[in-house]
């Protein structure tokens, strides 16, 4: 057996699996929740383990922004956490704390291999014409400005899973994969690289969020600026956690904007139609980027279990190949699946993503 824990260190959490890799079965895992010190909550973490009497071979760490630094799990050193480090400033609210989990890990489990997973790492394969912005271009590269993308170990795992299960080779398919939670983004991949992503520099651009805005004019800031008298740290916290499905709706959850626009609250009904097309706009502009397309693919809190979702933002793109057949759509929910018609030319699938044992599998070659 080969044993790999996979941790994901946030701010004031610590969430952690210990994966047997033999069989990718969870032999443990836990939350640990309202976190001020990662050292203590490492020792709450390995305290448990011991209780059961288990070790790890190699500690997996998730890790949210890799810049253009890292394009693939990096075995942990003095030099890559300086790198981390140097990185908060694109991702202040996720590095720092990643960076603490693996400190407290490593002085917890000294001598077992600690390795890095970057959030953006898949997103390395896009072209420049993908990933840059059309501003002042010394700027841009001063300040690092450029699309990274995040979500990228889900989309990594999804499209790898629907290669599997379809029983193609992974390098032949050119598919949309549709992350679609709390936090959402839609990915082009073609031959099983990513081509486009829609969140950009950060997670707030693309699709509309539990509490991001997604996509708007640049222009609207300036606007707020001017006009409303609103500051960087307000706009920053404006269009991270006032806006989306709750700026909208009032609601952040999608079960709550569903079951307001049941009971016929109009602004959740137009929350919902927004929603929804912003993801319809991206699987049209990734049809076309990709030159085809063989496969679409829901996961995520809101792409498995909303059938509601999946038929709305797929309906009237039967010119694309694209047809959901109701039955399959709405059936019992379990695992990955078909939920495309026989006669569809692409195929649309239902899959579970397991960011955990990703990570842990990028371990597993990286080292064993």
């Amino acid at each position: 057996m080969t044993g790999i824990l996979v941790v994901n260190s946030g701010s004031s959490s610590l969430k952690y699996q210990l994966i047997d890799m033999t069989a990718e079965s969870v032999l443990a895992s836990g939350l640990i929740e309202r976190v001020t010190d990662h050292v203590a909550a490492c020792r709450t973490m390995i305290g448990e383990l011991e209780r059961l009497g288990l070790t790890a071979d190699a500690v997996g760490h998730r890790v949210v922004h890799g810049g253009s630094d890292f394009s693939a799990a990096t075995l942990v050193d003095d030099g890559v956490l300086a790198r981390i480090d140097a990185l908060a400033e694109l991702a202040p609210l996720h590095n720092p704390a990643n960076l603490d989990g693996i400190r407290a890990v490593q002085d917890a489990f000294p001598g077992i291999p600690q390795v890095a997973v970057f959030d953006t790492a898949f997103h390395q394969t896009l072209a420049p014409e993908a990933y840059t912005y059309a501003i002042d271009r010394e700027l841009a590269e001063q300040y690092r400005v450029r699309r990274y993308g995040f979500h990228g170990t889900s989309h990594r795992f999804v499209s790898g899973e629907a290669a599997r299960f379809l029983g193609r080779p992974l390098d032949s398919l050119k598919q949309i994969v549709l992350h679609l939670g709390n936090g959402a983004s839609a990915c082009a991949i073609d031959g099983g690289r990513s081509v486009d992503t829609s969140m950009g520099l950060t997670p707030l651009a693309g699709l509309v969020m539990g509490t991001r805005s997604g996509d708007l004019d640049p222009a609207v800031l300036l606007h707020l600026m001017r006009r409303a008298g609103l500051g960087a740290d307000e706009l920053d916290e404006l269009l991270n956690t006032r806006s989306g499905l709750l700026g909208l709706s009032g609601h952040a959850d999608w079960r709550d904007v569903q079951a307001a626009t049941a009971a016929g609250d109009e602004r959740a009904a137009l929350a919902a139609q927004v929603f929804r097309r912003r993801i319809t706009h991206y699987v049209g502009a990734y049809a076309a980027l990709l030159g085809g397309l063989d496969v679409v693919s829901f996961t995520a809190g809101i792409g498995e279990h909303s059938a509601a979702v999946r038929a709305e933002v797929l309906a009237g793109l039967g010119h694309l190949g694209i047809e959901v057949e109701p039955g399959r759509n709405e059936g019992a929910e379990g695992g990955i699946r078909t939920i495309s018609s026989d006669a569809s030319r692409v195929t649309v699938l239902v899959v579970p993503t397991n960011e955990e044992l990703e990570i842990a599998r990028e371990v597993l070659a990286l080292l064993f």
